[in-house]
């Protein structure tokens, strides 16, 4: 489990196709007492380390997982967000993230100001009964409050440390961003989908 609190800016340095899965190369300042089968979530993406090395780690990536998030597209060089799984003395600074990503949105709208930066992303049809003006969202990791939604997505606005510290300070219009929404409101659906009617 995570937080959404984006620990480190990492950058790929390795993808090598194993035919069902990659192996993916990491390097980044967040390997500080980092060991082998520890969870990490890239990109909001939870992976389990493979091997640390100097510098980085490596992670397994099935096939399954380059499908369903938007790790398939990553190249060497990119930038990816890191986070590592919380304990139970960590503080919960954003909101509850599995690192189990619903499905990949779309960039389809950046409006720069002097101080933050607004942001709309479309999302997969299914998960708009998920959010609500002021919840929480995960995008690439990164735990937000919805500002506002639309007909087709929400808008965030994105602050100047989060636009440092993270991967949406060089998204732009048409990029893919991983999306998770909030599990509570799943488990509720689940719950009242159960119950059936009165």
């Amino acid at each position: 489990m995570f937080t959404g609190i984006v620990q480190a800016l990492g950058t790929v340095r390795a993808i090598d196709d194993l035919g069902e899965a990659v192996r993916l190369g990491v390097e980044g300042e967040i390997l500080h007492g980092l060991s082998g089968g520890e969870s990490i979530a890239v990109n909001g993406v939870c992976l389990t380390v493979a091997q640390i090395d100097p510098g980085g780690f490596t992670a397994d990536v099935m096939q399954e997982s380059l499908r369903r998030t938007s790790l398939g597209g990553l190249a060497v060089g990119d930038r990816v967000n890191l986070e590592r799984s919380v304990t139970p003395t960590s503080l919960l600074g954003g909101h509850i993230v599995q690192g189990h990503i619903d499905g990949v949105g779309t960039v389809v709208g950046v409006r720069p100001s002097a101080h933050w930066r607004e942001v709309d992303i479309d999302v997969p049809v299914g998960l708009l009964r998920y959010v609500v003006e002021k919840g929480s969202i995960a995008l690439d990791g990164v735990s937000l409050t919805i500002a506002s939604l639309s007909d087709t997505g929400v808008r965030v606005s994105l602050i100047p440390e989060t636009l440092a510290r993270t991967t949406l300070g060089i998204r732009d219009v048409g990029d893919h961003v991983n999306v998770e929404v909030d599990v509570l409101a799943k488990y509720v659906e689940r719950l009242l989908a159960m119950k059936g009617p009165s």
